[in-house]
């Protein structure tokens, strides 16, 4: 995806501009807003959901992955698809089938039609994310208001995804877990008018061309991890299908490090990864989003299946954790604008990892007010560490590299929440020593996340750091003089592979 503009990128007339555009990023938080709370508010309902259509804890698994699994896969496809036809077409495409699919989704009879159902509600969601910030990055032009806007944006994420938990207790308390699917009708489809009537269409000068190969190396990739993962426990370690399927994941991670580098518009420049800030950046969003997702799958289950609250409860005692992580987020965002990217990153890793460890000893009758303090703890690491995300993954790079280097950072995002789920559910159905004692290991590994997070955060914000994305950014940029004349226009794609040699 780029970030680039065409002339029909205009404000739509009949209203003043800053009027047009702030409404425009309000569409674009509406949209990225139902697809953060999708990811985390069917956690709540995971108890409701295994007893009505008895389900096992695997199938619950593939009803929270195959959302962000697909999302991980698609993202950056979606991106192209953007640019080459419209980003104000596709986007509303996205809410289309993201709102006809929760539908569906409220409606399943089993939970092998839930988890396909979820699967298209992915694929709508995933034209929805970075086909929102190209639309966010074209209308704002100012470098200054467009970083503003950038951090709102990211920081809808973050509170979307701690509200979910929150909302979702609610409803399922209140009506039924299939009211965690219908709450995203109406958002869907106010934001479909809005966008209808106030986003401006946009397409790239010169939009990237498709990369087939790349794409179905991605999707074998992402889902023979997540699939050796979750299957491990139920077919064994040692199982030719559990080996299989990590085999494969190798070799298709293989074949994207051979294919990609000799594609001429790759769906992954390998270039990009030469950057420090853009690697700590990706592997923080994974870090931190699996130990967010596996905290949530986790907690959901002590809650309700250990300590027997109702959804309604349980989801109250997690506000905590979402106002936790909403102030952060805001505060975050501020930081990033006045003091840069390192502070929230370290501040964030640290409050994680101390959030995680106090769950370790977790047993049946932990106190309450320990669970409360353990959760805004927790949540305050999450929300600080959202927002500095993107602004880290873009340092150094083109302008005109925003867009895709945004996409990667989403897309690993969603690739560490399917990750999260995927390891500590499995943790905690392998082990024979019931779910108190195993979780222990699983929380220490979440832990372990913030570590990682707080180790990168300080490594990819360093001087040699931002020198070395600075020279990458500056080799990007001359490649991509080389290409056509269209490649050398400000607004152009954010590709940078028209003439392949550096």
């Amino acid at each position: 995806m780029s970030t680039s503009d065409t002339p029909s990128a205009t404000a739509p007339s009949g209203a003043p501009r800053s009027v047009n555009r702030r409404l425009t990023l309000v569409i674009c938080c509406l949209s990225v807003g139902v697809t953060g709370i999708d990811l985390s508010i069917v956690n709540v309902a995971l108890p409701s959901i295994s007893r009505d259509l008895h389900a096992s804890v695997g199938s619950l698994q593939w009803a929270v992955d195959a959302y962000s699994l697909v999302m991980a896969c698609l993202l950056l496809f979606s991106g192209s698809m953007a640019d080459r036809f419209g980003r104000k077409r596709v986007f509303q495409l996205g809410l289309t089938l993201f709102t006809l699919s929760s539908l569906v989704c409220a409606m399943a009879p089993s939970i092998g039609w839930l988890i396909a159902f979820r699967a298209v509600q992915a694929v709508g969601g995933s034209m929805l994310n970075p086909v929102a910030m190209s639309i966010i990055v074209n209308v704002f032009t100012d470098r200054q208001e467009r970083a503003r806007a950038l951090g709102v944006w990211a920081s809808v994420i973050g509170v979307t995804i701690a509200t979910g938990p929150v909302l979702g207790g609610l409803l399922v308390g209140a009506i039924t877990w299939r009211a965690v699917f219908w709450v995203n009708l109406p958002i869907g489809i106010v934001a479909l008018l809005l966008a209808q009537r106030f986003v401006p269409e946009s397409k790239a000068a010169r939009a990237r061309a498709f990369d087939p190969p790349g794409q179905v190396l991605i999707i074998v990739l992402f889902a023979s991890i997540v699939a050796g993962i979750i299957e491990g426990p139920r077919l064994g370690w040692a199982a030719p299908w559990t080996l299989g399927l990590f085999t494969v994941a190798v070799l298709a991670l293989v074949g994207l490090l051979i294919v990609e580098p000799r594609r001429p518009e790759p769906l992954i420049d390998l270039r990009f990864f030469r950057s420090p800030p853009f690697s700590g950046a990706n592997t923080i969003s994974i870090a931190m989003t699996a130990g967010l997702s596996g905290f949530l799958f986790l907690n959901t289950l002590y809650l309700q299946d250990i300590r027997d609250l109702s959804p309604l409860h349980a989801g109250l005692m997690v506000i905590p954790l979402a106002l936790g992580q909403a102030l952060a987020a805001t505060l975050a965002g501020r930081m990033v604008a006045s003091r840069g990217t390192r502070l929230p990153l370290t501040v964030g890793g640290v409050l994680l990892t101390i959030g995680a460890l106090l769950f370790v000893p977790l047993t049946v009758s932990t106190d309450s007010v320990y669970l409360l303090v353990g959760y805004a703890v927790f949540g305050l690491g999450a929300g600080m560490i959202s927002p500095p995300i993107t602004s880290t993954a873009v340092s150094g790079l083109p302008p005109d590299q925003v867009g895709v280097a945004g996409a990667l950072a989403a897309s690993a995002r969603q690739f560490g929440a399917s990750t999260g789920v995927a390891v500590t559910g499995s943790i905690v159905t392998d082990t024979g020593a019931g779910f108190i004692d195993s979780s222990h290991i699983a929380w220490a590994l979440i832990g372990g996340c913030g570590v990682l997070v707080l180790a990168l955060g300080v490594l990819s914000t360093s001087p040699w750091a931002t020198a070395s994305a600075a020279r990458n950014g500056r080799r990007l940029a001359a490649a991509a003089t080389l290409g056509p004349p269209d490649d050398t226009e400000p607004s152009q794609a954010a590709n940078p592979r028209g003439a392949r040699k550096e």
